[in-house]
């Protein structure tokens, strides 16, 4: 059986020389590498080694017993936590270290919402324990405040589990629960995600692995028994100009030289640390780089389900870089680093800026390196600023013409707004006597292409049902570019009759203090413009709160001042709602609509051989569809 399990920690826990232990142990490698020592197999980018964290999810596999298994190592620190996320969609199992003395910390807990929110069975590994301070029972404490049925099984009996199961307490009052059945047991509850296993001891002294590795092949099975040829893409890297898409196949064989749609595999090789070995083929439950293939991050093919990515960022920063470049190079440059994380969001702005999307500062300070090693010029950023989106409070009908001399096309749509976080959802009501079949998909790919501006600070429109209902196009005169240009001028047109809304990027807060804080850390949360309701749990209180992340980004600072360092903080991205100061941003923004050349909202008409502009206001009066 082939599993693929991941390996999750907040930063220093000891994630990495926990994995190294694992493949020392299964006789992957010779010796086990330590951080500290800059020599670990599955760090393999000299930034990572100099900084002491892993950035980039890297891959080893190793055989136990009668199982194969790829090993994924993610990044703990919370800036690289859309890193983090992509694997979670290829997992069969999923192995959260915490760290003894340190506990359970905020990005712990993150990491645990989002492994149970797409049900990957979950053991817990306390690590460290070889520390005189560490603490198991206080670290067990907080995982069952977390988790009810979190389990130690360093000293699981047969009646201890039997209480999460039925079926196994009746076989212990029976006197026929025997190993085989407590082992089958303990999966079907694994698997469920009824039990939460922990085993503790120390991955620096290789403490406790044997026993992990033992529970790990009882506990885990492979979900990827389909027929047809099936798989997703979990990481795209981009090597000397060559494109490797990570895939996960679910389902059938991949040979060298088979199709996946139109595109032809050129490549397949297995991946160890920072090695590439070709092999001809790849099964069911392997995971391999293929070569040959367009396809992006989250794609699917077969009968897979697309994976929901729930880590955004929440912060856009301005790239700094030598003028004598050229900025046309720079951007095409940087969409080479969004195909490798598609979260970076690179924007070319009217005033030829370029944005990147971004986590946090640590994020910017290992861009600032990784910029010249891969493309050899220096970068730096500019002080990262919140990441805004529009949408619309009220129905229009945008319409938009393009028909400079021996081009055609012309598009109406019906634009309305949609239910918060949905994005933007395409309709057609248009016959296919206007528009052909074709004619109709080419507009609706050109409203997903790309993301679209907004027109009060020029950031991502979002939440919007567009709803094409006609258009026109010439026999001899149109081409695919002018249904580009006529949709772009018809979504601008609408977006200019509407009523828009700035939305601000919002984070759920869990804040647990000693109740004689409650009083200070409410009036904070009102007066940063949030909202909360708390809950009494002993001597402390649990805050849940929703607050913009404008006013909220640097408050575990404040925080652990007003608290004494007794509070504790979990924050997650929860979504956009109306901005609470949006005066004040578009003012600062300074968003000129006007200029912005790549999205105007006029139209262009043909009279006597020649083009002319209409403004935005009389564009309907002109409309052929409308008339």
């Amino acid at each position: 059986m082939k599993k693929t399990i991941g390996i999750f920690a907040h930063v220093d826990a000891g994630k990495t020389t926990f994995s190294e232990q694992v493949l020392y142990h299964t006789g992957m490698i010779k010796k086990a590498g330590r951080v500290d020592h800059k020599n670990t197999l599955l760090d393999t980018n000299e930034i990572e080694r100099k900084r002491g964290i892993t950035i980039f999810s890297d891959q080893a596999y190793f055989s136990y017993k009668e199982n194969e298994y790829v090993l994924i190592d993610t990044p703990g620190h919370v800036d690289f936590s859309s890193e983090m996320e992509r694997t979670i969609a290829i997992l069969d199992a999923a192995i959260v270290i915490i760290s003894g003395i340190d506990g359970v910390q905020s990005h712990t807990e993150t990491v645990c919402d989002l492994l149970k929110h797409a049900k990957v069975p979950l053991l817990f590994f306390i690590n460290k324990m070889d520390a005189h301070h560490a603490n198991k029972e206080n670290v067990m404490g907080s995982l069952k405040k977390n988790f009810d049925t979190c389990i130690d099984f360093d000293s699981l009996d047969y009646e201890s589990l039997a209480e999460h199961s039925e079926a196994l307490m009746e076989a212990y009052f029976e006197d026929r629960l025997d190993d085989n059945l407590f082992v089958s047991g303990a999966r079907d509850l694994f698997q469920d995600g009824l039990i939460y296993p922990v085993l503790s001891g120390s991955a620096l002294k290789g403490q406790g692995i044997d026993r992990f590795l033992q529970l790990l092949d009882q506990l885990t099975v492979s979900h990827d028994q389909k027929k047809e040829l099936s798989g997703i893409v979990y990481k795209v890297r981009v090597h000397q100009g060559v494109r490797h898409a990570f895939i996960k196949l679910t389902g059938g064989i991949l040979k060298v030289r088979d199709q996946i749609g139109d595109e032809k595999v050129t490549g397949i090789k297995r991946v160890f640390g920072g090695k590439l070995e070709s092999i001809p083929e790849m099964v069911a439950g392997e995971l391999a780089t293929v070569t040959g293939l367009s396809l992006k991050v989250g794609d699917v093919f077969g009968t897979n389900q697309k994976f929901s990515y729930s880590v955004v960022p929440t912060l856009r920063s301005k790239l700094i870089f030598d003028q004598a470049l050229s900025l046309k190079d720079v951007y095409r440059d940087m969409k080479i680093l969004e195909e490798e994380d598609p979260a970076l969001k690179v924007m070319y702005s009217p005033k030829k800026e370029i944005t990147l999307g971004v986590m946090g500062t640590i994020q910017l300070e290992v861009l600032e390196a990784l910029i010249p090693d891969r493309f050899g010029y220096p970068v730096s950023f500019e002080v990262p600023q919140i990441l805004y989106k529009e949408t619309i409070a009220d129905e229009v009908v945008g319409c938009g013409h393009f028909e400079p001399l021996r081009h055609y096309a012309e598009v109406i749509l019906k634009i309305q707004p949609g239910k918060r976080g949905t994005g933007i959802v395409f309709y057609k009501e248009c016959s296919v006597e206007d528009l052909t079949d074709g004619q109709q998909n080419l507009i609706r790919h050109h409203i997903f292409e790309k993301e679209h501006r907004g027109i009060l600070t020029g950031s991502e429109i979002t939440d919007l049902k567009i709803t094409l209902i006609s258009g026109r196009a010439h026999n001899k005169h149109t081409e695919g570019g002018d249904f580009r240009q006529a949709t772009i001028r018809a979504l601008r047109q609408g977006l200019e009759q509407a009523k828009s809304v700035l939305l601000e990027p919002m984070y759920e807060a869990v804040i647990r203090v000693p109740f004689t804080d409650m009083g200070k850390v409410l009036t904070d949360i009102t007066t940063r413009n949030g909202r909360a309701e708390t809950v009494q749990d002993g001597d402390d209180v649990i805050i849940r709160a929703h607050v913009p992340v404008f006013s909220f980004m640097d408050y575990s600072i404040r925080l652990r001042n007003i608290t004494k360092s007794r509070g504790r903080m979990k924050l997650k991205m929860s979504g956009y709602e109306p901005c609470h100061n949006t005066g004040d941003v578009i003012e600062q923004i300074a968003y000129d609509k006007v200029t912005d050349n790549e999205y105007p909202s006029s139209s262009i008409f043909c009279s006597r051989g020649k083009g002319y502009t209409v403004p935005w206001e009389n564009a309907k009066d002109y409309m052929h569809c409308l008339k």
